[in-house]
């Protein structure tokens, strides 16, 4: 049973554990730490892995995040960025930057329980879709946070 994630600024249990997997449930994942923060993403990288108009991910530590069941394929996305994913039903499940390896970014659509998670902003929405309005009166960044 995975604990409540209230967002990703750390108003949540002492000790939470999130879980999630994939759709056919050969995957499944576990992060025993506080989550770092939740984006939606807008890049063009993201929506062709996703085949959505965005994608939402919620970060953690890397040393607190481990697979529990199965091995998920890697996607080498860029030079520098690598993508998890299942090899039997396709669902994505992770995101991992080379120059941010002490964090994974986790596809929030894979967890037991997204509602429990409340993004904090917009990146990359110098990429979005011309036709996506998103009225949620989050902060919006045309790159990365702080870009």
């Amino acid at each position: 049973m995975s604990a409540a994630i209230f967002n990703a600024r750390g108003d949540s249990p002492a000790r939470p554990v999130t879980e999630g997997g994939c759709s056919c449930g050969a995957i499944r994942y576990r992060a025993s730490a506080p989550p770092i923060r939740a984006v939606h993403c807008h890049c063009s990288l993201c929506r062709r892995a996703s085949g959505a108009a965005y994608l939402t991910w919620i970060m953690f530590p890397a040393d607190a995040f481990a697979f529990t069941r199965g091995t998920p394929a890697i996607y080498r996305a860029t030079a520098k960025a690598e993508r998890a994913f299942c090899p039997a039903c396709g669902t994505p499940l992770t995101f991992r930057h080379v120059d941010s390896a002490d964090k994974v970014d986790v596809t929030v659509g894979s967890l037991d329980d997204p509602n429990a998670v409340t993004p904090d902003d917009h990146i990359w929405v110098s990429a979005q879709l011309r036709w996506l309005h998103c009225d949620d009166g989050l902060p919006r960044h045309p790159g990365e946070r702080g870009e």
